[in-house]
């Protein structure tokens, strides 16, 4: 039987087929920039409830690492997203993995540019937010909203004692072990700091702020962007 994540995913390539018939049909215009949003988040920060919240204000789908990653290591899956694009598309695709891995000092494993391959075609697709596995780095600036979602360390662990009902040590040690894991991988793969406020549009501190007022300091943010790139020559993103 598949597993929720499988069905989920399942529904999610399902919508994006449909979309695309849709596009072929001449009923959208795919010159637009794909409104595709990543979140980065610390680990305790409740930056996942906060993308899930943003999902729904916005009526996007949330996609989450375990789910980029069961795309990327199912040939099954990374080839239905793949191929619900064009032949024009997947010769971009082609050439843009090429070029970014020629001569980089990045990772050049198998499951890294499945990983390139899997999120640069959520980009064009669109209509998702991709918590993790550094999306930010593959869509780039021009193709989605990027945001950096953090609260202090105290805070954090606070937040995994009360909402994930961990002892105090073992909130303190889950979230030096996630910054470290994180912060590894994002070297790793992107060569990169995860903590550069430049790899973002906005980075969001949850110290004192309400969630649902950040909900709606993005939710402007990112129809505000999106707004801004309709505008730019999209033959140059």
């Amino acid at each position: 039987m598949p597993t929720s994540i499988d069905s989920l995913i399942n529904r999610q390539l399902r919508k994006w087929e449909y979309e695309q018939n849709q596009a072929t049909s001449g009923t959208e215009d795919l010159s637009l920039p794909s409104p595709i949003i990543t979140v980065s988040r610390q680990k305790g920060s409740r930056g996942s409830y906060f993308a899930s919240r943003l999902a729904e204000e916005l009526k996007y789908d949330r996609l989450h690492r375990n789910v980029i990653d069961r795309i990327c290591l199912s040939s099954g899956f990374r080839k239905r997203v793949i191929e619900s694009m064009d032949d024009t598309f997947r010769s971009e695709l082609a050439l843009t993995v090429e070029s970014f891995f020629t001569g980089q000092s990045v990772d050049h494993s198998d499951y890294f540019q499945h990983l390139y391959q899997v999120i640069f075609t959520m980009s064009k697709l669109g209509g998702v937010i991709l918590v993790g596995r550094g999306g930010n780095f593959i869509v780039g600036p021009k193709r989605g909203f990027h945001i950096r979602f953090i609260a202090p360390r105290k805070k954090r662990i606070d937040n995994l004692v009360n909402y994930k009902f961990l002892s105090k040590d073992e909130a303190t040690e889950e979230v030096d072990r996630s910054d470290k894991l994180r912060s590894e991988f994002i070297r790793k793969l992107f060569n990169a700091d995860i903590n550069d406020p430049f790899h973002y549009d906005i980075v969001l501190n949850a110290q004192y702020i309400d969630i649902e007022e950040l909900v709606d300091v993005a939710v402007k943010a990112v129809h505000g962007k999106f707004e801004k790139l309709k505008h730019l020559d999209h033959d140059s993103i």
